[in-house]
């Protein structure tokens, strides 16, 4: 079994850990081992998630996760004060499983409240002690280079009141590229974002779904991925093909068993936006995903906004405002989709991300929960409740008719 840790954006550790209790991974404690007692399995902390895991487990996570951004492999945890101890212990590390002779690494080093200090020199260490281990000191590259191959392999050392951590990145690019996001709109939203937003609303694949301000197609696309089962990972690479351990066999396994016994489902699924340009990206990363039969895109302006007649969930992300002169317009942009919204989508449930305060309020409608993170460097909100008439108070799902 592994120690794996499943990264995501932090603010959204509640929403990774359930989709790995519902992907069936294990959440359980660690099994007792002579690298301490704090491997107690933390299932929530801040920025991801800890389990154990098989190599298949491994494989599944990277697969299907739709809010992770990284699975890591801890390699080992141990006390180092001085180099000569961190050189030794990091050598006894179990490298040549993920490493060939060769292959170029990045360490990437964080220290804090330790003797060791100095990040470059703790790589330089860490460095020695691969080649201790495997008879050939790797070369060692900044961050770069291709995105989707020829990734050199990342390591994470973490340094914490004289505790050394030890991780190996088993996805390789960040698992929010999909692969079929090559042409984006002006501050595009992150695909694992997107996916959060849609687990967070609650939406329960059968019901419409409406993004009024879609941009690119992030949330659209995400939804059509999330409807029909396909996993996020289907059309991609990860670090963990390229380890001398890599079962092709396992990896094809996992693929057979994602679709197995899935049963996809046809959602109305509708997408507008008034930039023409934004919606002709949309259309052509719907495309790359597979899912353009899936969602029907339209140009058109807010008010213009046609929804079915069956209720079902508004799940949105308006322009957060951070240029200078932007407040006014924006206030007025949210203030017209709470209105638009209250009169064409009566019981439709919500989710809408932006930045708190203002903003947000000029909606004009009470919020039943708000989940605050950070996108793109800025602190954001995700709130989530039920279009009414002016006046009326927020109702359940049962009555508002989605059930």
């Amino acid at each position: 079994m592994f120690r794996l840790f499943v990264v995501c954006t932090p603010g959204l550790e509640m929403l990774t850990a359930q989709e790995l209790k519902e992907s069936g991974l294990n959440l359980g404690p660690f099994p007792a081992t002579d690298s301490g007692p704090d491997l107690a399995c933390r299932e929530e902390e801040a920025g991801g998630i800890e389990f154990q895991g098989s190599l298949t487990d491994l494989y599944r996570a990277n697969l299907c996760l739709r809010t992770a951004s990284r699975i890591l492999v801890r390699l080992g945890d141990f006390q180092a004060t001085v180099f000569p101890e961190l050189r030794r212990k990091a050598s006894h590390l179990p490298w040549e499983h993920y490493l060939t002779v060769g292959r170029p690494v990045t360490l990437r080093v964080t220290c804090h409240k330790s003797r060791l200090y100095h990040q470059g020199a703790v790589a330089e260490r860490v460095a020695l002690a691969i080649g201790d281990r495997l008879g050939q000191i790797p070369e060692v590259q900044k961050p770069g280079g291709n995105l989707e191959t020829d990734l050199p392999q990342l390591i994470i050392v973490r340094l914490l009141d004289n505790r050394c951590t030890v991780s190996v990145d088993s996805s390789g690019a960040l698992l929010h590229r999909r692969g079929y996001r090559l042409a984006t709109a002006k501050a595009p939203l992150r695909e694992t974002l997107a996916a959060a937003i849609l687990l967070a609303s609650g939406w329960d694949t059968r019901h419409p779904l409406l993004d009024p301000l879609c941009g690119s197609g992030t949330i659209p696309i995400e939804a059509a991925l999330l409807a029909r089962a396909i996993p996020p990972g289907h059309a991609r690479r990860f670090a963990f093909m390229d380890w001398p351990n890599f079962d092709e066999g396992k990896w094809r396994d996992v693929l057979s068993e994602s679709q197995k016994d899935k049963e996809p489902k046809a959602p109305k699924i509708l997408a507008s936006d008034r930039d023409a340009g934004a919606l002709r990206m949309a259309m052509e990363n719907a495309e790359r995903a597979g899912v353009a039969g899936a969602i029907q895109f339209s140009r058109r302006a807010l008010s213009a906004v046609e929804p079915p007649a069956e209720r079902g969930w508004v799940v949105t992300n308006p322009p957060y405002g951070v240029r200078v002169g932007e407040g006014r317009d924006l206030r007025n942009l949210y203030a017209r989709l709470g209105q638009v919204l209250r009169t064409k989508c009566p019981g439709w449930r919500f989710a809408i991300l932006g930045r708190r305060g203002p903003l947000l309020e000029s909606i004009g409608l009470p919020f039943e929960e708000e989940i605050s993170f950070r996108n793109g460097g800025l602190r954001v909100t995700l709130a989530t409740g039920v279009f009414g008439r002016p006046g009326d108070r927020p109702t359940t799902p049962e009555a508002s008719g989605v059930n």
